[in-house]
């Protein structure tokens, strides 16, 4: 049995680096400049208390006071214990910060993931009882580990999301060369459109991401919430530059000119098989900009890169399509007190036949010719 301790902070941890293997959404870099910026804080609601064992297995961790930045939804969990006279925040948390990407949630956990999983569900209760947490939440991990946690006896949840995968399709016209043909017009269409109105796209990545081109994307996406949400965003202004230092070989950045001006951006990781993404943000509107500069771009970078998976993020059906596939998504909770989690686990079983009879309806509007293989 591995010793376990908190860290306060993702730079702290002399295995994670190792542990985080080439996803740049569980580098300790992202993290780090994430919690350093004072995005994911004690301050936003985001207190890190991340788990490491001796043995060498770090497990994300945040206390959270709120349910936002996370893309599994529990504030109906929260009303309900509420209402029964429960505290449910603070919780704790698994999670990439505003990053609803698949990824491994215990790293460097080696072979014996069940192992690490059930040690680090017992460090993790063992906090919340010390801190009067009410609930450990796991977001997202990848279908790899998803065995090791249905071990501890945590209640599994599905989800979906649209994921684009490289069939060999070689380049963007032999992708939509396998749609149908009222489906390709369409997209051709869409991208004639952005053409159409004097809009070009800008693909940097690495050193060529200058700081003009981070105080675009920083404008666009404070620009985008303000109008949308009325806050400026999850990201502070002190986190690009952290990204520019740190993260810039792991960075992808579109950027729309019309008239010779940055109009529009989109924000993307990569790992040497995937594509994440995106951060976006506008200054002015463009019939079908967004589907540019956030999925066919993407699927264009791709391609061109040789990246076999496009992970876009939550939500959007319309991903479908546009050649995107839907993808179950999991999570798995653990709340500490038994009458909600009865309540909660009557409700997962209802809510898990609605998302596996949602994600197969779906797959029935794919735009692929029936003689196109998946």
């Amino acid at each position: 049995m591995s010793r376990w301790s908190t860290l306060p902070d993702a730079s702290s941890s002399h295995h994670w680096q190792e542990a985080s293997d080439r996803d740049p959404t569980t580098s300790p870099r992202w993290f780090a400049a994430l919690e350093q910026s004072g995005s994911a804080a004690a301050d936003t609601g985001w207190q890190p208390m991340h788990l490491q064992s001796d043995s060498g297995v770090v497990v994300p961790l945040y206390a959270k006071a709120h349910s936002f930045g996370e893309y599994v939804f529990d504030h109906g969990w929260a009303d309900a214990s509420e209402r029964a006279g429960l505290r449910y925040y603070p919780k704790l948390l698994t999670a990439v910060p505003f990053t609803p990407s698949q990824g491994r949630r215990l790293l460097g956990a080696g072979d014996d993931r069940a192992a690490s999983a059930q040690e680090a569900f017992a460090a993790v209760q063992q906090v919340a009882e010390r801190g009067g947490l009410s609930s450990w939440h796991v977001l997202f991990p990848e279908p790899d580990e998803l065995d090791a946690w249905q071990s501890t006896g945590m209640l599994h949840r599905l989800g979906c999301q649209y994921h684009w995968f490289d069939r060999q399709y070689g380049d963007f016209d032999g992708f939509i060369g396998t749609f149908r043909q009222s489906r390709r017009k369409t997209v051709r269409r869409e991208r004639r459109l952005v053409v159409e109105q004097g809009v070009s796209v800008e693909v940097l990545e690495g050193s060529n991401i200058e700081a003009r081109h981070w105080q675009v994307f920083e404008q666009c996406y404070r620009m985008t919430y303000l109008k949308r949400s009325g806050h400026g965003g999850y990201f502070t202004p002190e986190l690009f530059p952290l990204l520019a230092q740190n993260l810039t070989d792991r960075v992808v950045m579109m950027l729309a000119v019309y008239q010779g001006e940055y109009v529009a951006a989109a924000l993307y990781l990569k790992s040497d098989r995937t594509l994440y993404g995106r951060y976006w943000g506008s200054l002015e509107d463009f019939d079908q900009l967004h589907f540019e500069l956030c999925y066919y771009q993407g699927i264009d970078y791709c391609l061109r890169a040789g990246l076999q998976r496009f992970d876009a993020g939550a939500q959007g059906e319309h991903k479908v399509l546009r050649g995107f596939e839907p993808v179950l998504t999991h999570s798995f909770h653990w709340l500490a007190e038994p009458r909600l989690a009865d309540a909660v686990a009557n409700f997962l079983v209802q809510e898990r036949e609605h998302v596996e009879h949602y994600a197969s309806a779906l797959r029935q509007d794919l735009p692929f010719r029936r003689d196109t293989p998946s």
